[in-house]
């Protein structure tokens, strides 16, 4: 879906402060509010915008290990069936089908390393996973980075 720049300053300004309202919104940006609710209901429509609520963050909780771990699957059980099988571990943040050495990898949250460790029991208990290999993360410098993609996008008018 094509964007601009007018619909990466929407975006932004909503990531910026979430919740606010759209009459707030086209004020600062010196649009009316009906373009900017348009531009907001098509961008949802398209799934640009992917959804609206609450970040949560892991270590808040209590997480504060987060492992980045490569399985190696199973092959005769497929992928749907590993990844039903992982879903029930509420640890297992993302998953992701790659190409490599693994057959997928998987964001991991624990509260230490050794709760890591029973995740990644948890993980090979499933029967659906044959090996795993685990990198865990020292320091996060940013990540849920789409802003700057979306900038990008609207630059070149995709």
């Amino acid at each position: 879906m094509p964007t601009d720049a007018l619909d990466a300053r929407i975006v932004t300004l909503f990531t910026d402060n979430p919740r606010m309202s759209v009459l707030e919104a086209s004020r600062r940006l010196s649009v009316a509010r009906a373009t900017v609710q348009a531009r907001l209901d098509r961008m949802q429509e398209t799934g640009v915008i992917a959804g609206w609520g609450p970040r949560i963050d892991a270590e808040a909780l209590g997480y504060d290990v987060v492992a980045y771990c490569s399985l190696t699957i199973r092959q005769d059980t497929g992928h749907d069936a590993v990844v039903a099988a992982l879903s029930r571990i509420p640890e297992i943040q993302e998953v992701h089908t790659v190409s490599g050495e693994s057959d997928l990898l998987a964001r991991v949250a624990a509260r230490s390393n050794s709760d890591l460790q029973r995740v990644i029991d948890a993980i090979v208990s499933t029967n659906t996973v044959l090996r795993t290999s685990s990198v865990i993360v020292l320091n996060t410098h940013f990540q849920g980075r789409m802003l700057p993609l979306l900038h990008a996008a609207a630059d070149t008018g995709i």
